[in-house]
């Protein structure tokens, strides 16, 4: 058991990546799909809506805290870490029927985007961010011996994995005019998403 003095530190550093995690996403999620819209891309458009649903995964995170606190029963503790699992699941299996169904329309009806050097320079930016976040977040959570945190943690290196997935998708019609580079580097993000999804959700159904 940690604690409690240990753990309200850890809570209170939770807290603040968290609250930098929904800062950072809004902002990221407006330019991304601001810049999507304009250049036509499903990948970027992609990002964006990825980085919606990690404010989401971020506030039930926030909840989660703000239900449990430092003072909680350890059934307390279970019974906020299984609802905020539960939600970051969710978000998951949201993020992938979008993306999977705007790749395929892509492919389908051919649209060709436009060059995006905002999205470029924006995955390279998230490329530096993610992973450093994630990492932070994934280090309180095991200390903290919070699954919801470290599955949150995961999704935030999700997002690390789909910013070189954009940057791929996107560098590669810059560079060489391969439209469909785009769509499938959308397509490529599933995998990823879906399996840790359904992770996620065993993890939430171990605490019901």
């Amino acid at each position: 058991m940690v604690a409690i003095a240990e753990r309200a530190r850890l809570q209170r550093r939770g807290v603040l990546q968290e609250w930098f995690t929904v800062a950072w996403n809004v902002i990221e999620a407006a330019v991304a799909i601001t810049a999507g819209v304009v250049a036509g891309s499903v990948a970027l458009v992609g990002f964006g809506i990825d980085s919606g649903i990690e404010v989401v995964a971020a506030s039930a995170l926030l909840w989660r805290f703000r239900q449990a606190g430092t003072d909680a029963t350890d059934e307390e503790h279970g019974a906020a870490e299984g609802r905020a699992l539960h939600i970051v699941s969710a978000t998951f299996f949201l993020l992938a029927v979008y993306i999977g169904f705007e790749a395929v329309s892509a492919l389908v009806s051919s649209e060709e985007p436009d060059t995006s050097t905002v999205g470029l320079v924006l995955s390279i930016i998230s490329l530096v961010v993610m992973p450093t976040l994630a990492y932070a977040k994934q280090q309180t959570g095991r200390a903290l011996g919070s699954r919801a945190l470290e599955a949150d943690a995961i999704e935030t290196w999700v997002c690390a994995y789909l910013s070189l997935a954009l940057l791929a998708g996107v560098g590669l019609h810059a560079a060489f005019g391969w439209w469909w580079a785009d769509p499938v580097g959308a397509l490529a993000m599933l995998p990823v998403i879906i399996w840790q999804g359904w992770e996620t959700l065993e993890e939430a159904r171990d605490h019901d």
